[in-house]
């Protein structure tokens, strides 16, 4: 039947054009079904449209409010935080603890920890701390200084002040809450792991520094070499990878007590045992340039030998002198061990900075040099780009690479004072660079992964297809192994062919599928978050 407009009105009676009306309206939805039919677009595309509506519409609905909307994105799957100091990811409530724990005392002063060899006899023994110094543990019997510890180790109730900028307390908390017995790694773990359970997040990489104190002595005695060939060979032949072991034992111990607190692997696990974990080992790039090159070196070498370390990041203030100075060189030495190492993943801070921080001229190119000559499959931070040399080609060369951003908003508001339309969040959106959502330190920050999300959310205007897009685009990016589960890099409308005929995340997919999910840690873990996501929008 084909009706038009002119053939309806000339119907002869209501009761015809009744019918006719209907079976016309009718018409779009059969010719859909007979193109539906037809079609070869995989099922789960299909039923996820409804689904995605109707929760975009509950999105809508809540994104005015800042307490419902914070609700349904503690709800929503937020799949990976990539840029995790594990050290800055701990509240300063636990560092208080643990400085008790270990017999620390407090500066008053300064309102930092620091270890004491002296001990009274009393049962049990307490640290003999000297004038202006209180043991830690007095912090749980005196309210102010329990307050003015939390103020110290975190960025809570900071105001900047003549000399003092949120830059400079930042960074100096990790100095305060240092000097914690490695012994509490397992709780930071536990932690993190457990907060990220509670926002329906799944997997963390976590930069952490496990101990490596023969590599610094090897490398003080051997002395700083221009070769880069030979000063590895010669820091092999002194014994640098009998540090891999140590590194190896850091890990394990903490995971077994993460694993113990957490009661894994018995009937009644907790939600962190659920959380994947992989580290990230961090250089301490603002260290004289031969401490530099031994620990990246330990670095690589870690990282070949410890599938749960994939990759390195070099970390401390960018604009440090040391950091600034030496940038350049270490961009060329994580080049020459990469080269050896290929199978390294490599992310790393670059372009945190901004006007008035460093030079001019410091802001020209640190974002391209990690890009180019350390060929950097992540950035962290980012945020200097627009000030970098030929800005608009670097963005066009990290989408053409698919290099990804590392977003960390409130990170970039408390230390560098970058926020709303002079970050460039919505200009490596804009160019098709992709990114994803992370929080850095959460715990100095005093925030999580869905606080940045409600940030991102009130500050850009995204919408839930956005949001969906920034959760897929962390796990796209995870340095987890294996092919991805879609089909081209960042393109998350078709998925890899081997499980394109099943519903995303369903249950029981078909043999191939459940075969090509075996080979690939990372394909698991995407088909873990649209199991995630269809179990969300059900909700709705």
């Amino acid at each position: 039947m084909n009706l038009g407009a002119t053939e309806l009105m000339r119907a002869p009676d209501l009761t015809i054009r009744r019918f006719l009306t209907l079976a016309l309206l009718l018409l779009p939805v059969s010719a859909h079904a007979q193109s539906s039919s037809t079609s070869t677009a995989p099922p789960a595309a299909k039923s996820a449209t409804i689904a995605e509506q109707r929760t975009a519409r509950a999105f809508e609905s809540v994104r005015q409010n800042p307490l419902e909307l914070h609700d349904f994105l503690l709800r929503m799957p937020k799949g990976a935080d990539l840029h995790s100091h594990l050290t800055g990811a701990i509240y300063a409530e636990t560092w208080i603890r643990a400085g008790a724990e270990d017999a620390l005392c407090v500066d008053l002063a300064s309102l930092a920890f620091f270890k004491t060899q002296e001990m009274t006899r009393s049962i049990p023994p307490q640290p003999v701390c000297g004038e202006g110094r209180v043991p830690a543990s007095r912090a749980f019997s005196d309210q102010n200084l329990y307050d003015s510890l939390i103020d110290s180790f975190s960025m809570r109730s900071f105001v900047p002040s003549a000399g003092v900028s949120g830059h400079d307390h930042f960074f100096a908390t990790f100095s305060k809450f240092g000097g914690i017995n490695k012994s509490h790694h397992g709780e930071l773990l536990d932690e993190v792991s457990a907060r990220a359970a509670a926002q329906n997040e799944q997997y963390l990489e976590l930069m952490d520094t496990p101990p490596y104190d023969h590599t610094r002595k090897i490398a003080d005695e051997i002395g700083w070499q221009d070769d880069f060939a030979k000063f590895r060979q010669a820091l092999l032949d002194r014994g640098l990878r009998d540090d891999i072991a140590v590194a190896r034992s850091h890990w394990d111990q903490a995971e077994a007590l993460r694993k113990e607190r957490q009661l894994c692997g018995t009937p009644e696990p907790q939600p962190g045992c659920s959380i994947q974990i992989r580290f990230l080992y961090q250089v301490l790039r603002g260290l004289p340039k031969q401490y530099v090159f031994a620990q990246a070196l330990l670095g690589f070498e870690v990282a070949s030998a410890d599938p749960r370390v994939p990759g390195i990041n070099f970390v401390m203030p960018e604009d440090g002198y040391t950091s600034m100075t030496d940038y350049a060189l270490h961009m060329r030495i994580v080049d020459f061990l990469h080269s050896l190492y290929p199978k390294v993943r490599i992310t790393l801070h670059a372009g945190e900075l901004a006007p008035g921080l460093v030079t001019r001229e410091g802001l020209c190119c640190h974002v391209r040099l990690a890009v180019e000559e350390a060929h950097a499959e992540r950035i962290g931070h980012g945020v200097d780009l627009m000030y970098e040399d030929r800005p608009y080609d670097l963005l066009k060369e990290m989408a053409a690479n698919h290099v990804m951003v590392e977003i960390n908003l409130t990170s970039n508001d408390l230390i560098l004072g970058i926020t709303g339309s002079n970050h460039p969040f919505p200009l490596y959106r804009k160019f098709n660079v992709p990114v994803a959502l992370s929080t850095d330190d959460e715990g100095v920050s005093r925030i999580d992964l869905t606080h940045e999300y409600v940030r991102a959310v009130q500050t850009y205007n995204l919408r839930y297809p956005d949001l969906k897009k920034l959760v897929r685009t962390s796990l796209e990016h995870s340095f987890l192994p294996g092919p991805s589960l879609w089909e081209k890099p960042d393109d998350f409308t078709r998925v890899n062919p081997a499980c394109s005929k099943d519903f995303l995340g369903t249950e029981k997919p078909n043999p191939v599928c459940t075969a090509f999910l075996k080979s690939s840690d990372r394909a698991q873990q995407q088909w873990d978050l649209e199991r995630r996501f269809r179990t969300f929008e059900s909700s709705f």
